[in-house]
């Protein structure tokens, strides 16, 4: 035993350990992408095929270890079929940046308090709407459907978008570098097959936008008349105007931008830390 220790302590590199290091951490990270999500449940199903060609093998069950020899064959095409939505996912995320922004944090302040009560009256007068927050992730592809603004974000002209008798009210507004960029723009509709029956094609379409991206969406019912929030496929429902400013005060993290970069990488590995436990 101790000979083996020896002979790993002087074979083992620096180098070998940071690469060890490096593929954990990849491994890591993707497994905290997938979790809870439709490819976990695609990964467990090509695992059990796998497991199902090992027995099959071991006790030389012809027939289905030739089927699931044919299978895998072709793993690297099926894996590209299936996954193809988180793989793009995923890659967004790798592409994405973390230490930049747009807007100042008094400015994103102040635009807080704008949305808010421009979907607190929204709500209370039952018209619909969907207000876009981009984050990391670029939203140029979704901002290009639709009008063009690069206007202030300002409560009056949220509201006057939003009304029924304006030309892009069906749309949704997208907000970039604390400004509205565009309104009327189009968003992809999720596609998750257990979505709650009662939500409509606007809830569908903040899901699938939060689904793919960072991006944080106020949506206003007006079926409920109420407001809500949805980020990471999730909504957070009927908020009052003081409830959705706290809420998108914390999710902006309006004291990031005086922040040093490595006081900021400590707070996203802090982060990273406590969406394990609270998944755990």
């Amino acid at each position: 035993m101790l000979d083996i220790f020896y002979n790993l302590q002087s074979s083992l590199r620096l180098i070998d350990l940071l690469d060890v290091g490096i593929v954990a951490f990849i491994v890591y990270r993707v497994l905290l992408l997938i979790k809870g999500t439709r490819a976990m449940q695609m990964l467990t199903g090509l695992g059990i095929l796998g497991i199902g060609f090992y027995v099959s093998s071991t006790f030389e069950l012809f027939t289905t270890h030739w089927l699931l020899s044919y299978f895998f064959d072709y793993l690297i095409l099926i894996v590209i079929v299936l996954f193809q939505d988180d793989l793009r996912r995923a890659l967004t995320h790798v592409g994405k940046n973390p230490f930049f922004a747009g807007a100042s944090a008094e400015e994103e302040r102040e635009m807080v308090d704008e949305i808010a009560r421009a979907a607190t009256r929204l709500a209370r007068e039952r018209t619909g709407a969907l207000i876009v927050l981009e984050r990391e992730t670029g939203l140029k592809n979704f901002i290009d459907t639709g009008s063009k603004l690069d206007a202030r974000v300002k409560s009056e002209l949220l509201y006057s978008i939003f009304a029924p008798t304006s030309p892009i009210h069906d749309g949704a507004v997208i907000i970039t570098g604390g400004r509205i960029a565009a309104a009327g723009c189009f968003l992809p509709l999720s596609k998750d097959p257990n979505i709650d029956k009662r939500y409509g094609t606007r809830h569908r379409a903040a899901l699938g936008l939060t689904e793919d991206s960072d991006a944080i969406v106020v949506l206003v019912s007006e079926e409920a008349g109420e407001a809500h929030l949805v980020k990471n496929g999730k909504i957070t429902t009927n908020l009052n105007e003081q409830e959705l400013k706290q809420s998108l005060a914390a999710l902006l993290d309006l004291t990031k931008h005086q922040v040093s970069l490595p006081r900021r990488m400590k707070g996203w590995l802090a982060e990273t830390g406590s969406q394990v436990k609270s998944r755990d």
